[in-house]
């Protein structure tokens, strides 16, 4: 085990717009040196290295493990492939933190896990609402019996950026048109902020999903369903019931169309003894808990919660000092599992299906 003062040589996989966000975190932890950066795009690789004094730069994966000289990966390629990028850095003994989702699929995912705990390396998944404090909070209530024994939930994930220009059209740019598109490696909103919302809502409530029944639907949204090469077939909006392993019975949802939202999660968690509310909209986390002696009156306070750690800082002390490394590979090959039962349930007409069979 390492400790605190050990250098992390971090290389960091796929240089677009996300990878910024993890460049800039990770230079403002202490001992951490951004060594090398791997894009086949030449030009995107070169102005991102640049930008963050990065030596070293590297067309193709393979080249970068040839040279060998860093510690730790941060994977911001397409979630196509996650899989087959981290399987080798594993394989050359790489800890790796992966973008979510962690693979395309629960195979995929599982195998990601194995390896991972076969080669005793940290492996976690970049879920970045684990960063809200008053989640934090919230699964610490929870897990300390706070609200008594959960019976019921409800959690959505609201988007408006199809119907209304706030982060750019979204018609006519191809950061969006993506993301509706199957044939673009889109699995769209139940992939894209689907696994965020189960994460919300099972990290609070301390317990995974047990089954779920889900419905998909894709809106019509232009003349033939198409503009230009993306076919729009990609869903829009989900709903699902889901039972958790601990009894608890609720619903998930998301959707792009929540006019009045930009991008807000909301969760509510109701136990025998009490219930919780955690929203995070416009950047701004709150808490709400009614318990007693408040529940005759139903008269709901606001609760506080302390800054956390964030999921880089997590990641360097997982391997530094062996700190827990949440949320792991295993957390992320559960959310695909849901995931991937959400997807058979509306195939199936909706029909409600255990996971962990």
């Amino acid at each position: 085990m390492a400790s605190a003062a050990t250098p992390v040589r971090l290389l960091i996989l796929g240089t677009g717009n996300m990878a910024v966000n993890h460049a800039t975190a990770f230079q403002k932890i202490p001992g951490v040196d951004i060594v090398a950066g791997v894009d086949r795009r030449a030009e995107v690789l070169s102005d991102f290295c640049s930008r963050f004094g990065m030596p070293h730069s590297f067309a193709d994966l393979e080249e970068a493990i040839a040279w060998g000289n860093f510690d730790a990966v941060a994977n911001v390629t397409p979630d196509a492939a996650h899989h087959a990028t981290t399987l080798p850095l594993l394989q050359a003994g790489k800890h790796v933190l992966c973008e979510k989702p962690l693979a395309t699929n629960a195979r995929d995912a599982v195998e990601m896990a194995e390896l991972a705990r076969k080669r005793n390396l940290v492996g976690m998944i970049n879920l970045s609402y684990r960063d809200v404090a008053v989640l934090q909070k919230a699964a610490a209530l929870v897990a300390e019996g706070a609200i008594g024994a959960l019976r019921h939930f409800e959690a959505s994930y609201l988007q408006s950026w199809l119907t209304q220009p706030a982060w750019g059209p979204w018609h006519s740019q191809s950061q969006w048109l993506w993301r509706l598109s199957t044939q673009h490696g889109s699995k769209g909103v139940l992939g894209d902020v689907g696994i965020h919302i189960l994460d919300f809502a099972t990290f609070a409530a301390g317990s995974r999903v047990d089954a779920l029944s889900c419905r998909l639907k894709t809106f019509h949204k232009a003349p033939d369903g198409r503009i230009g090469d993306y076919i729009l077939d990609a869903n829009d909006s989900f709903t699902l019931q889901a039972e958790l392993e601990n009894g608890a019975l609720g619903t998930v949802s998301a959707t792009r169309f929540a006019s009045g939202h930009l991008n807000d999660l909301r969760l509510r968690l109701y136990g025998d003894r009490g219930g919780l509310e955690v929203c995070f909209e416009k950047q701004v986390g709150t808490l709400r808990v009614c318990r007693d002696p408040a529940l005759e009156t139903a008269d709901w306070h606001e609760v506080t919660a302390e800054p956390v750690a964030t999921v880089y800082e997590r990641f360097v002390a997982a391997i530094r000092e062996g700190a827990p490394a949440e949320p792991g590979f295993d957390h992320g090959a559960d959310l695909q599992r849901a995931l991937d039962a959400a997807e058979r349930s509306h195939a199936q007409g909706s029909l409600f299906l255990k996971i962990h069979e």
